[in-house]
């Protein structure tokens, strides 16, 4: 008789540096789960609106200074004080530091707003990707998944999504179509990687 596997509960940070309507997105989805929980987010502004959205989910926010991001040492006391074993960036725009990437290998993924490679890298996010999309004369945009690596947006992906881009489309049209496909995609593939 074979033994069954017990699936141990996991705690994830999420990183953001924005609004954070994705991680907001990701902890109502995950309210009621027995193994995936988020107890902390993990911000770079003091005044993006992603704290006001913790305060209202009673969901534990912190911001630490980009100093903190340079080496990691700082961060990575925090996470494990907080006993994180993975780590979600939904918005977050520093580089993640080495040293995070080594102490949660393959345990870090990004969501980015279009489909990579294509329109990725550094200064390469919001509605600076849309516009990129839109000059380019793009017919498709997207979403990726990925995993973080030392580089920009260059991580092993995990899942894409598309979406179509008409002629017609404004930039903001464009961000509707990719934020509808991050809200409907990231939590299941979170679950997917993590659970």
């Amino acid at each position: 008789m074979s033994k069954k596997r017990i699936k141990m509960p996991k705690n994830i940070a999420i990183f953001a540096s924005g609004s954070g309507s994705n991680a907001e997105n990701i902890i109502q989805y995950f309210q009621n789960s027995d193994l995936l929980h988020f107890p902390l987010i993990v911000s770079n502004r003091a005044n993006a609106y992603v704290h006001e959205r913790a305060k209202k989910l009673n969901i534990k926010s912190i911001t630490l200074p980009k100093s903190d991001f340079e080496t990691g040492e700082a961060v990575l006391n925090v996470l494990r004080k907080y006993n994180i074993n993975a780590i979600v960036l939904a918005g977050f725009l520093l580089k993640v530091p080495e040293l995070l990437i080594s102490a949660f290998p393959d345990k870090i993924i990004n969501i980015h707003p279009a489909l990579l490679p294509k329109f990725g890298g550094k200064g390469m996010y919001g509605s600076y990707v849309h516009r990129a999309v839109k000059a380019a004369g793009e017919t498709e945009s997207g979403i990726t998944i990925h995993y973080v690596n030392r580089n920009y947006d260059e991580g092993n992906i995990i899942f894409q999504a598309k979406c179509t881009v008409e002629p017609t489309d404004t930039e903001d049209d464009i961000a509707q179509k990719v934020h509808k496909l991050e809200y409907e995609y990231f939590p299941k593939v979170i679950e997917e990687v993590f659970g």
